[in-house]
């Protein structure tokens, strides 16, 4: 070959790699995953941990083709868990795996959002639910991170650990005025509403309760409910558990983003987090019943718990002292009236429907199982 053509026919071959070239990075850079860094607020010993985080990611993971990732971080693997939200805002974790609760520090309407005392108005976890994709919750939830606290960061609901139960206690609480005085360990705005009505609150992450009860700095503490509490082992300091509570009976967790983060993702990527986390709801919810159940015989059977209902007159008690500081909050916060005003209608609507399209809970319970209840339950 002539050293003209030579250099024609090499320059040819190295333009198509040029060209090719080009064609090809796009298209291998589309192909590598997309991995997203989300740590949790919660111990690993959490249900919340230990089952939501694998629930999501596996619904990401396989709806995507492998395209996004998850890599799920425990409490306090970047971060301390209370601080999980700011990380994420300033894209330290590309994702959180937390509480919009946990924020009530930095407004009061944190607290209506995650599910507060109540419900509220008598909100069940899908009642919340409902309004969140049904009532214009979502575009509330999405305003407060936006516009109040101004935090780089967009969420949706995630795994429903509710109804909480009143918690572990030092010795049974048999009416209201057992309650008043005791060292609890409670969290959120709830800390507010038990202070008020008596309660010597104490505020600790999850992973200090334990040691916390051991030296005998509280008295009592609530964390979630028996799937959550076995595992982190409430059971082997006390042995009273008080079970249905009107402090949080409709609690949704959440998963948050880096809102740069996430609006840079194609948009089918997007759409996937938003199912994935609408999927995690149901299908958390569905093990987090039976596990539960389970949990809770374990307890009574195995750890010889006491199992108690808490007395009607400490819920009535609980809620009458929510309704004052809710209203308080409403007077001082603006955006924290919008947001309770919203589920107050929202209730207005479903909550009394409910209770006539749906027969009563306890008359087909007491009909095939009142034995069973009486198996479970201790008298304070």
């Amino acid at each position: 070959m002539k050293p003209i053509a030579h250099r024609v026919v090499l320059a040819g071959l190295v333009a198509v790699v040029l060209v090719l070239g080009a064609w090809f990075q796009p298209w291998a850079r589309a192909q590598r995953p997309i991995t997203l860094r989300i740590q949790s607020s919660v111990p690993v010993a959490s249900a919340f941990y230990a089952k939501g985080i694998p629930l999501f990611k596996e619904a990401v993971e396989k709806m995507s083709a492998g395209r996004l990732r998850i890599e799920p971080l425990p409490a306090g693997a970047i971060v301390p868990a209370f601080e999980v939200h700011d990380a994420v805002s300033r894209g330290v974790l590309d994702g959180g795996h937390t509480y919009i609760g946990y924020l009530v520090g930095k407004h009061p309407a944190a607290a209506l959002l995650v599910g507060p005392v109540g419900g509220p108005f008598g909100f069940d976890p899908w009642d919340l639910f409902a309004w969140y994709y049904e009532g214009g919750g979502l575009e509330l939830y999405q305003e407060f991170y936006r516009d109040v606290i101004k935090l780089n960061v967009v969420g949706f609901p995630l795994a429903p650990v509710s109804p909480q139960v009143l918690g572990w206690y030092k010795r049974p609480i048999a009416r209201f005025e057992d309650f008043k005085g005791l060292k609890i360990r409670v969290g959120g705005i709830v800390a507010e509403v038990y202070r008020e009505a008596g309660a010597a609150v104490v505020t600790l992450p999850g992973g200090e309760i334990v040691p916390a009860a051991e030296r005998g700095v509280i008295e009592g503490a609530e964390w979630a409910g028996p799937a959550e509490d076995m595992p982190m082992g409430f059971h082997q300091v006390w042995k009273h558990y008080h079970m249905d509570s009107v402090h949080e009976p409709s609690v949704l967790g959440e998963i948050v983003f880096n809102r740069s983060t996430f609006e840079k993702l194609p948009p089918d990527l997007q759409e996937i987090l938003r199912v994935a986390s609408q999927a995690t709801v149901a299908r958390f919810w569905a093990w987090y019943n039976v596990q539960n159940a389970r949990s809770l015989r374990t307890l009574k059977n195995d750890h010889k718990v006491n199992i108690y209902r808490t007395p009607e007159e400490l819920h009535v008690k609980i809620l009458e002292h929510w309704d004052r500081v809710a209203a308080r909050y409403s007077q001082s916060h603006p955006f924290f009236k919008k947001v309770y005003d919203s589920q107050r209608e929202f209730a207005r609507l479903v909550v009394p429907a409910r209770r006539v399209i749906h027969p009563e809970y306890r008359v087909i319970a007491d009909y095939y199982w009142k034995d069973e209840l009486g198996g479970l339950v201790t008298k304070p």
